[in-house]
């Protein structure tokens, strides 16, 4: 049975070009399905979903479209429309891929489509202005996306384009080879992870112990991109429970700094009643921006990580906050929740003699979190550094105790 690939393009400006990439999804052996999002153009498409009928999913007409001028709003409807097209394909198995290719805008509205499917699903997205900074990370946010930066402008079909677009419709072919493993190939527990370099060490011994039990443990990187990527990929449904241990994104949200995890951090497991167990890396410091940084930031205790980052220790009255909105998303978990707070500093730049270093003023987070939390939420202290082997090991005995 041949794959459905989705081209999503617009035909107005590419028509010539899209029609090629089709042309060659199809000499590969794939079915291509082409989405014309096109915003402005008015004759007939030659796509099997046009944009009048991109509009209409979007709650509007393609006539509204033509008559506004509101570029951001139709860009919206559109980005509407063909994400609920994508979807629907996909929950009928009429989708196996999906190729985008655009400037500026298509690829900002294409990779929107792109984003709007799991995990796994492939997807490439042709652009010439995928190197442009700024825009990348617009594109991928945290989607499973392929970038391929087309260096020329998608502009007339030239041996050179041709040849971009070839490798990218190869590339696709490769992904939909039937070797390429599900990413839900196995009966075992899949369990989510977050982390940070501070906390490697715990990170990497769980890891270890929870696969000799028989679990997979899938490891994020909580710098506010691959937190919020595992926290849209508990809504998909991929994991059993949640191992907490850099949540500190809630913080940075509340304070709108580097590693801001967005307003949903540490809600999506409770809503879906998974196990979670919560730790503390970094939870005590954030990363401003030197472009954001307060007149009383340069008086702040900090340690610096590395030449771009630095971390400042929250104030007292911070720790609070921060304790209050881990207190408010807990209460609302459906599913058991054990919380484990290290006495003896909590990631390895929180060690004695470090200017940062304060375990009396951690206790305050403490303190607050006790306060009107869930009598069935279990706070446990244990008298180590986040990195010591005996709080890995307190993780892990957690862990086994509620997943």
């Amino acid at each position: 049975m041949q794959k459905a690939v989705l081209i999503i393009s617009t035909l107005d400006t590419k028509g010539e070009e899209t029609l090629y990439l089709r042309d060659k999804v199809a000499s590969l052996g794939m079915k291509p399905l082409l989405m014309d999002i096109s915003m402005r153009g008015k004759g007939p498409s030659p796509a099997e979903i046009t944009p009048s009928m991109v509009a209409e999913a979007g709650g509007s007409t393609l006539e509204e479209i033509h008559a506004s001028r509101e570029r951001s709003k139709i860009t919206n409807i559109t980005i509407k429309g063909a994400s609920g097209i994508a979807r629907d394909l996909f929950s009928k198995g009429e989708l196996s891929g999906v190729l985008g290719m655009g400037g500026s805008t298509g690829s900002l509205m294409a990779t929107e489509v792109m984003r709007a499917l799991p995990f796994g699903v492939p997807k490439i997205m042709i652009s010439s202005t995928a190197a442009l900074p700024g825009l990348s990370t617009r594109y991928i946010g945290t989607g499973d996306i392929s970038l391929f930066h087309s260096v020329i402008e998608i502009s007339g079909v030239s041996d050179l384009l041709k040849n971009v677009m070839d490798r990218a419709a190869s590339a696709m072919g490769g992904m939909l080879h039937d070797s390429i493993t599900s990413p839900l190939a196995t009966e075992s527990k899949i369990i989510a992870m977050t982390m940070l370099g501070p906390c490697e060490q715990c990170a990497s011994s769980v890891r270890i112990a929870l696969e000799q039990h028989g679990y997979q443990v899938i490891g994020f990187s909580a710098a506010g991109i691959g937190d919020k990527a595992m926290e849209a990929m508990i809504s998909q449904g991929f994991f059993k429970g949640v191992i907490d241990l850099a949540p500190g994104g809630v913080g940075e949200h509340l304070f709108g700094f580097m590693r801001d995890a967005g307003p949903t951090r540490m809600e999506n497991a409770g809503n879906a009643g998974l196990p979670q167990v919560i730790s503390m890396c970094s939870v005590n410091h954030m990363t401003p921006s030197k472009s954001r940084y307060k007149p009383d930031y340069h008086e702040r205790r900090k340690y610096d990580l590395d030449k771009f980052r630095t971390w400042i220790r929250l104030s007292p009255e911070e720790l609070r906050e921060v304790a209050k909105a881990f207190r408010e998303k807990l209460n609302k978990a459906k599913g058991p929740v054990n919380v484990l707070i290290p006495q003896k500093g909590w990631s390895s730049v929180d060690y004695p003699g470090n200017a940062t270093y304060d375990p009396e003023e951690d206790r305050v987070f403490e303190e607050e979190l006790r306060k009107g939390l869930k009598a069935d939420i279990e706070i446990i202290p244990v008298d180590a550094n986040m990195e010591d082997p005996a709080f890995a090991e307190a993780v892990v005995q957690a862990s086994l105790k509620i997943l």
